[in-house]
């Protein structure tokens, strides 16, 4: 029989280490395996394995290269796997900017199937810095947090990835402390991630139950078929949707990144631009930073014959938006952060999309517009 694996992921280690903490109280016989790294550019990397009894092993391990892939490849899975026939709960304790998509497609893979089965993954958040840190535009390497050589991701960017990925979110700080902090935090958490349940340090979720599988995970936030925000207003967060069927104007929509990527906290979705109909575009901004990413064809590209080879999920996405003379293409954005104006917002995004007569004059007009995307879109497809 496998062994339940949960994975604790979140940018606030005092959070993070009190959820472990309550996990390995509330379940006798479960390990904690953690990695510190902190020293990871170095290639060196600590790694902690504790029970709630205390320290079971501590250990200085050497990396071939200074990154999270190695440290789960060659240490964290052998690790789980030698405890598994032991523990009857395996917690991975995430460094503070480790995401937990990869590792949790690492436990969810051929390597440890039949020993190891992801039941949940918890991000834990501290309800005062949340809020803040959401808005934060530092690079890790700034804050000292970085999980690779190299890494150039921002704070605010890997604090939306672990929120938005996970199957609970866990709020420290708002029982004992600041009531203001958790009203706040439970605001803000709703609007990002709107399905996902929250739980105060107390009480956290089952987390021996049945399996997940990876791919479904990946399917909820995924451009293709992801369960995006709906319009809402909490107090002074607002939520505004945006979606449209004509094609975008790239050099328009060019010219409004930065005020679209500075307008709100959080924005993100799947769009289409007029130069590339066939090909399904990423939005990802978070505290001022953009990202523009080519992933995949519209299954409106696609023959039909090819259709059974996408996953059931992206086939329900694509019927939803399915119309008789776009497909699946869709303008689908959706943006999050204090007082948004929507009007204002709408206006901007609906100047960006072709014009009536620019629709009508079809796909071989469109072609011959400047597009300023091509330096992004096209060296991710040479790349």
């Amino acid at each position: 029989m496998s062994t339940p694996v949960v994975l604790v992921a979140g940018l606030h280690a005092q959070a993070r280490t009190a959820a472990v903490d309550r996990l390995l109280h509330d379940h006798p016989g479960a390990v904690a395996v953690h990695h510190d790294l902190r020293s990871v550019t170095t290639g060196r990397v600590e790694r902690l394995v504790r029970d709630h009894g205390g320290v079971l092993d501590l250990a200085e391990i050497r990396l071939a290269h200074g990154c999270v892939t190695c440290a789960v490849r060659e240490d964290l899975l052998p690790q789980l796997i030698r405890y598994a026939a032991t523990a009857r709960l395996l917690v991975v304790d995430l460094w503070d900017s480790v995401e937990p998509r990869p590792v949790a497609e690492a436990i969810d893979s051929e390597q440890a199937r039949g020993l190891l089965h992801l039941t949940s993954v918890l991000t834990a958040l501290d309800a005062g810095h949340m809020p803040v840190d959401i808005t934060r535009g530092d690079r890790l390497t700034e804050t000292g947090r970085p999980a690779a050589r190299g890494d150039e991701r921002h704070l605010a960017e890997v604090l939306a990835r672990q929120i938005e990925y996970a199957t609970g979110l866990v709020l420290h700080g708002g029982d004992d402390g600041d009531d203001e902090d958790d009203e706040l935090a439970r605001a803000v958490l709703g609007h990002l991630a709107p399905i996902t349940p929250i739980f105060g340090a107390g009480t956290l979720p089952e987390v021996t139950g049945a399996a997940l599988c990876a791919g479904t995970l990946a399917e909820r936030v995924d451009p293709a078929t992801a369960q995006l925000p709906v319009d809402a207003r909490t107090d002074e967060i607002t939520t505004v949707v945006w979606h449209r069927l004509r094609p975008l104007h790239p050099a328009r929509l060019f010219d409004a990144v930065d005020e679209l990527a500075t307008t709100s906290v959080r924005s993100r979705g799947r769009f289409w631009l007029a130069t590339r109909p066939e090909r399904l575009l990423a939005w990802d901004a978070v505290a001022g930073a953009v990202s523009v990413e080519d992933t995949g064809p519209w299954l409106a590209a696609l023959p039909e014959a090819a259709w059974e080879m996408v996953s059931p999920a992206r086939r329900s996405a694509a019927a939803l938006d399915w119309d008789a003379i776009t497909g699946d293409r869709v303008q689908h954005l959706v943006f999050t952060g204090p007082d948004l104006d929507r009007e204002r917002l709408h206006a901007l995004l609906d100047s960006c999309l072709l014009t009536q007569e620019e629709t009508l004059a079809g796909s071989d007009a469109w072609t011959g517009y400047d597009d300023p995307f091509a330096h992004i879109l096209d060296l991710e497809e040479i790349a």
